[in-house]
């Protein structure tokens, strides 16, 4: 198709946006214990316990060790305050383990089984996609259409030849949204925690510059 000289200044700027909404394939958690005692000796041992068996029931469970890895370790003096002053009265240990599971369906039988092996802390679940490239260019496809539609749409009101290849695409980075509880929950087969692992909604934002005369 031929286009009329394109003078350089007629320009139009639009935005598009794409979304994918995907079930998860893999889910992050992170879990631990955390001990207070006196004596920190007592609260280092009572803590590599707890945790030892959490990791032994995971491996036991069907999770890989390089599935398994500490994020948090950290050893803070306790204080009391009475009339202003500071009164020193243990330590706390605290021990993270972040899980990566490739069976959502184990989540909530993962969570019920630290705890019984002594977990006390269940900070974050999170779930993912194991290959979020692909759904994010596909979202970059509908993102490209839409902003083209924009264009065609402005463009349509004026008696002007809109030119529908770009001569300018700015990307924004990939953003994913929280999952959202489905209304049934797909762990309702599982005798352990209902955790939804919901949908995430994987999407992209471009600006494209057009040229017309």
């Amino acid at each position: 198709m031929y286009y009329p000289q394109l003078i350089p200044n007629k320009r139009i700027k639009v935005s598009g946006e794409g979304k994918i909404s995907v079930s998860p394939d893999q889910v992050n958690i992170t879990l631990g214990a955390m001990t207070e005692k006196r004596s920190l000796q007592e609260a280092q041992q009572e803590n590599t316990i707890i945790i030892s068996n959490v990791l032994s029931a995971l491996i036991d469970l069907g999770i890989p060790k390089e599935n398994i890895q500490t994020v948090i370790y950290r050893i803070d003096p306790l204080y009391d305050y009475k009339d202003g002053m500071q009164i020193f009265r243990g330590y706390r240990v605290n021990h993270q383990l972040q899980v990566k599971i490739d069976n959502i369906e184990l989540t909530g039988q993962v969570v019920d089984l630290a705890v019984s092996q002594g977990a006390n802390t269940v900070s974050n679940i999170e779930f993912t996609v194991a290959q979020p490239e692909a759904y994010y260019n596909e979202a970059l496809k509908i993102a490209l259409h839409n902003a083209y539609a924009k264009a065609i749409t402005l463009t349509s009101q004026l008696p002007v030849t809109l030119n529908p290849i770009p001569f300018k695409i700015e990307e924004f980075s990939i953003r994913t949204s929280p999952p959202v509880p489905f209304a049934q929950p797909l762990l309702a087969k599982a005798e352990a925690t209902p955790i939804q692992p919901g949908e995430i909604t994987i999407s992209a934002t471009i600006i494209v510059n057009y040229l017309y005369c």
